[in-house]
This record gives C-alpha cells, sequence and structure tokens, in this order.
C-alpha cells in the first residue's frame, strides 16, 4: 500500500496540468490560522502573482468553492464534497460502521480509522463516545502527523525499508510532549516491534493523558491481498486505563473488529 504514495515522482511534468496544480495549492493556503485571506496574501503564501491568484479565487468563488466578503476570500462547505468523493467510494468504511458502534458500546472507548497520506493520517471513519479525550475535535477528515500517532505507526510498519527510510528523512519531528519520539533510529526502532507484534500502543506522545492502541486492515481479496489499507484505533485517557489492561482487553477486541472490517472488502 504505502509503496504507492512515492509514485507520482515518476509523473512526467510535461503530462502534468500546471493550472490544477496551482488551483490546488490556492486551495491549501486556507487553513485553521489562515481562514479568510486578502489577494494580497493569497499570493503571498502561494507565490502566485496577484493576477494568477485572483483568476484562480475567481474560478473557485464562481464554483462554489470559496466566497468572497468585501476583500476577503474565504472557502465554503462546498469544498468538502472534494473529500467526500473520495470517501464515498469506500463502501468498506460505511459498512463497518456498525462494528465499530459495536466495539465503542463494548468499551465505552472512542474507535477511529485512518488511512496514510503523504506524513499524515487522515480519518476515514469515526465512532466517539461522550468522552472528550483530545483537545481538538477529531472527525472524518481530521489530519495527525503518522510519526507521532498508533495509526501512522501502523500504516508505516507496512512500508518496505527503502520507502520508510525516505519517509522518516523528510518527515518533520514535532515534539509534542516530553514524550514525543523524534529520533529516526527510535522511531525505526519502534516501527519495527509494530511490525513484529501487530499492533501499535502510543502513550501520551501526541497529547499528555491520551494513549491509543491500533492495529492494520488488511486486504484480503484480488492481488494486493494481505496489504495494509488503513488502520483501526482505539483511544483512552491514559489515567484511567492501565496498560496491561489496554494489551488483555481493549486489543483483542480490537483485532477482532478489525477482522471482521477486513471481511467485508
Amino acid at each position: 500500500m504505502t509503496d504507492r504514495i512515492h509514485l507520482n515522482t515518476e509523473i512526467k511534468s510535461s503530462e502534468l496540468v500546471q493550472s490544477l496544480v496551482k488551483g490546488l495549492s490556492v486551495i491549501k493556503a486556507f487553513n485553521q490560522q489562515r481562514p479568510s485571506m486578502t489577494l494580497s496574501e493569497v499570493a503571498n503564501v502561494t507565490g502566485f502573482t496577484r493576477a494568477a491568484s485572483r483568476r484562480f479565487l475567481l474560478t473557485l468563488v464562481n464554483e462554489g468553492y470559496a466566497k468572497q466578503t468585501d476583500k476577503q476570500f474565504s472557502l465554503t462547505a462546498k469544498i468538502l464534497d472534494l473529500g467526500f468523493s473520495y470517501l464515498s467510494t469506500l463502501d468498506i468504511w460505511h459498512n463497518a460502521k456498525p462494528l465499530m458502534t459495536a466495539l465503542v458500546e463494548q468499551l465505552n472507548e472512542s474507535c477511529s480509522a485512518a488511512v496514510l497520506d503523504g506524513s499524515d493520517v487522515v480519518y476515514v471513519a469515526r465512532v466517539a463516545t461522550t468522552k472528550r479525550i483530545m483537545s481538538i475535535t477529531l472527525n472524518v477528515g481530521t489530519r495527525l502527523p503518522a510519526f507521532a500517532t498508533s495509526m501512522g505507526r501502523v500504516l508505516l510498519a507496512d512500508m518496505s525499508a527503502p520507502v520508510l527510510e525516505n519517509f522518516l528523512d523528510h518527515c518533520h519531528f514535532e515534539q509534542f510532549t516530553q514524550y514525543t519520539l523524534t529520533e529516526k533510529k527510535a522511531l525505526k526502532a519502534e516501527i519495527a516491534q509494530v511490525k513484529a507484534q501487530g499492533y501499535a500502543m502510543v502513550e501520551q506522545e501526541l497529547e499528555l493523558g491520551l494513549t491509543s492502541i491500533s492495529v492494520p486492515v488488511r486486504n484480503n481479496y484480488g492481488c494486493g491481498s494481505g496489504e495494509v489499507i488503513a488502520a483501526l484505533n482505539v483511544s483512552t485517557h491514559m489515567s484511567q486505563t492501565a496498560r496491561q489492561q489496554i494489551v488483555e482487553e481493549i486489543l483483542p477486541a480490537l483485532q477482532l473488529c478489525a477482522k471482521n472490517v477486513e471481511r467485508l472488502g
């Protein structure tokens, strides 16, 4: 699975539609810190000329993906259609919702599924409890750094050695807490352990008090049989659940849920 993320480097630049590439750059220029921008700000962030930035912004406005209020431009909810078009093709996660819901009811802990996209994991399914486990809100489409998450390490463990080496060489390691692994050698050892044991547990590396355990979801059909297509996880408060309890009680239930999800594929 994960080797495929590097195939785009083999595409010749002459075969790319540069205007589409630039248009996507304009969309990605908007984020939580920059929810709205002027034309000049968009040009500054993207590095495009004001004239080019204006054409891209007006095209997005015309198609309903952005709006203009005075001199400020911002994205609209229609932009979510681009992500949901992808998610709608993943029938497995729509069908997996009852299985994840049953697991949440059994454990009284939140359950999520994610895939790898670049250096991040992207949530493709989530069933939450009423308990708040993170300071940020987690939803379908949420992105978190793969290196510091249990789902990310499960997905990284499926990489071939050269691809993993390349990933770690280019990864930006942020120190989220005092427990975050940011040293390449230590991460490689941890990922090797994940590969050997078949699951990943991350304790307080992304956020203090948060522990997450993840297992792979594999493709059991066709030529890609055995390939890891996603990761499934359960997150809990470290203070409420001891490590031994997570391994002895949560892990088997999570593994069974993953096996049942695989049968849906």
